[in-house]
């Protein structure tokens, strides 16, 4: 594969994923349970946010208790992708939980400078770009749910075909098509601290790409760098990804058109500016907040 596709696939831009979900009834099992508990985790409710993140922590320091160690297993045995997506959930239920710890004023004061002036970097960036942040669902379909409002707006799909399904199924079914563009820079599915992860035994066989992508399409995966490769190669566009860090643009073009796309979509990338998840926006012309532009998205789901 040539070195400037490789180059293109360094860096992973990657926001949670947190699907909206209902109340868990009284009489689940644990692991319809957890699962719930996790679709909230990034919940817009701090209170909903919270406590899903302290049950879900309560929960894994309960179930480490009671459970014996796991008898010694092959280097070469893989996690499936279930056991992988609780695991990183879990990671990041036991982060919440811990800011729910005693405030620590000089924390939080960093974290809000950190945020503030992550938001003039991008509104400045905007300003000088004739944009307008136009906010998504946080919803674990952000990065696919803004790509699709950018389709819209560059006369790429129609409306009534734009969604966060529509862009997933693209992405894995460009991936799936060009297999040596992806695989070598995904780690294998123990994980990137997994066994074999730093050698090349660590690189995602083809077995477990096929499984990737199909998760990447029917699931809320969270969405990254490969996947926006594979966007704006599927579309032919180039996808310019503004963020609060240095390069202040992030362009991205399609693997096969390294000069550029035929239109370029905008889209903003947020750290700090929505609490601990890392979330995407679709940037659009500021004068169509002005006009009767409407977004497909009704929380979050594609219209049918």
């Amino acid at each position: 594969m040539a070195g400037s596709k490789r180059s293109k696939l360094k860096k992973a831009l990657s926001p949670p994923f947190a699907a909206k979900s209902p109340e868990p009834e009284p009489n689940m099992d644990d692991d319809v349970l957890m699962d719930d508990l996790m679709a909230q985790l990034d919940s817009r409710d701090t209170s909903v946010h919270a406590e899903s993140a302290a049950v879900i922590n309560e929960m894994n320091i309960n179930n480490a208790a009671d459970t014996p160690p796991p008898a010694a297993s092959p280097p070469s045995q893989k996690q499936d992708s279930k056991a992988r997506h609780r695991a990183r959930m879990a990671r990041k239920a036991a982060a919440v939980a811990d800011q729910q710890a005693p405030s620590n004023p000089e924390q939080d004061e960093r974290l809000q400078r950190e945020a503030a002036e992550e938001e003039r970097a991008v509104n400045k960036v905007c300003d000088e770009n004739g944009l307008g942040m136009f906010e998504i669902n946080p919803d674990g379909h952000c990065l696919f749910s803004a790509i699709a409002d950018q389709l819209v707006l560059l006369h790429v799909v129609p409306p009534k075909q734009a969604s966060y399904a529509h862009t997933r199924a693209a992405a894995a079914a460009y991936m799936l098509a060009h297999p040596d563009n992806f695989m070598p820079f995904l780690p294998s599915e123990g994980g990137e601290d997994g066994v074999g992860s730093t050698s090349d035994t660590g690189i995602m066989g083809p077995a477990a790409f096929e499984r990737y992508c199909a998760t990447m399409r029917d699931t809320g995966a969270w969405g990254g760098e490969p996947e926006i490769m594979a966007l704006c190669s599927a579309f032919n566009i180039t996808i310019n990804v503004v963020q609060g860090g240095t390069p202040a643009v992030v362009q991205h073009t399609p693997l096969d058109s390294p000069g550029g796309g035929a239109k370029v979509a905008w889209i903003s990338y947020h750290r700090r500016m929505y609490g601990l998840g890392e979330h995407y926006n679709s940037l659009r012309p500021k004068h169509t907040f002005s006009e009767t532009v409407k977004s497909v998205f009704t929380m979050g789901s594609p219209q049918r």
